[in-house]
């Protein structure tokens, strides 16, 4: 304990908090697998302390929960701004540790409590495509990631793949995938990588440059019919990441 810096150290709330859902999930992912063949690939990409940055692609509603529910620490999600204006909703959010974003620009409120929030040593859960894919692929992300990036460029990036959940019911709008038997979801976390500040060439690249690098690591963790636009240009493109998966999807919790 001696060896983790005094800002990574949890509070008593945080303390019970983190307590409180460890004790939770001994029984949550249990019944997860039951109810929809929830699998885990992974955990050891987890950092026992200390902050990352937990980039998601986004398919359903149920997201967020799952990806908390497959961490063995708590990820404190940045949830759209709606959500906080639904009195009961309003409430599981916030005792899950999510803060609130305004979607479709740069929200620098959010983006500095999350910076505030790596800094204490936490997982901060962001979905860089700012909502949820209506094709059920990758689509090109928005650049708030590579805002938090270029400002915490010593914070390692955890990209995780979601799938399977585009069939759940309950998405809203944005509909589900038909459903041929009993639903498989699989949260698959990929090896903390740094994504490099300059080009090749010298020169500083920007944020949505290295917004795109956080989904082509995200891209590479999914299966091939799930990587969208990024389907391509992983062939094609060399990669500025340290630490690239390769394919070995690790223990499965």
């Amino acid at each position: 304990m001696d060896r983790i810096p005094p800002e990574w150290r949890l509070s008593r709330r945080r303390k019970i908090k983190t307590w409180i859902f460890l004790t939770a999930r001994v029984f949550v992912v249990p019944l997860l697998r039951l109810l929809i063949r929830f699998r885990i690939e992974g955990l050891e990409h987890v950092p026992r302390v200390g902050p990352a940055l937990v980039a998601a692609n986004h398919l359903h509603n149920a997201d967020p929960v799952l990806i908390i529910a497959a961490f063995p620490r708590p990820v404190l999600f940045m949830a759209k701004r709606e959500l906080f204006g639904v009195p009961v909703i309003r409430w599981f959010v916030r005792q899950s540790g999510a803060f609130p974003v305004d979607r479709g620009r740069p929200d620098r409120q959010a983006l500095r409590h999350a910076e505030r929030l790596l800094h204490e040593g936490m997982l901060v859960g962001i979905f860089p495509e700012g909502t949820r894919s209506v094709t059920g692929t990758l689509q090109p992300p928005h650049p708030g990631v590579g805002l938090l990036i270029r400002r915490n460029p010593s914070v390692p990036v955890l990209p995780v793949a979601i799938w399977g959940t585009e069939v759940l019911p309950f998405n809203g709008a944005k509909g589900r995938r038909p459903l041929r038997g009993w639903p498989r979801v699989t949260v698959r976390i990929g090896p903390p990588v740094t994504i490099a500040l300059q080009a090749p060439e010298g020169r500083e690249r920007s944020p949505e440059e290295l917004a795109d690098e956080v989904m082509l690591a995200v891209a590479r963790l999914l299966p091939d019919q799930y990587r969208g636009v990024y389907r391509e240009r992983l062939v094609r493109e060399p990669s500025s990441l340290v630490g690239v998966p390769t394919g070995d999807p690790g223990r499965v919790g």
